[in-house]
């Protein structure tokens, strides 16, 4: 599993303090960054530059609020691996308290758009990931 920490920001929040859900959007996109980053050695972006990884599909369930300057800990965890897609799950907790959930389809895409296989390297990056052999 992978944790990102994320302060929640006033450039987060609606006038009441309160996250603007699809701000939640973006921090799940910079979870996905800084997983590639730090845990794939694939900097985002080079993803981006040449080829990239959509999402495909994103479903989240929201439990509780968060609030200007909560700090926010998002756990990615890896839950399929295929051929192009990745499946992802990310849980946001704060204090104990569990804040949202999201489940990702994310799709291997070349540079003009077509899902492609993923590179061997980084399909046994993920593999490791998945079954928890950090190298």
């Amino acid at each position: 599993m992978f944790t990102f920490t994320q302060k929640v920001l006033f450039r987060h929040c609606d006038p009441a303090g309160i996250v603007f859900y699809p701000k939640y959007y973006e921090m799940l996109n910079d979870v996905v960054e800084e997983f590639f980053d730090c845990e794939l050695n694939y900097p985002f972006r080079e993803v981006v530059v040449n080829n990239g990884v959509p999402a495909a599909q994103i479903n989240a369930t929201f439990f509780a609020p968060s609030r200007l300057g909560d700090c926010l800990y998002l756990d990615l965890k890896i839950t399929k691996l295929g051929s192009t897609s990745l499946n992802l799950t990310i849980d946001a907790h704060c204090e104990g308290e569990r804040r949202f959930s999201a489940a990702l389809v994310l799709v291997y895409v070349n540079n003009i758009g077509k899902s492609t296989s993923w590179p061997d390297s980084i399909r046994q990056t993920l593999q490791n990931q998945m079954h928890g052999d950090k190298q």
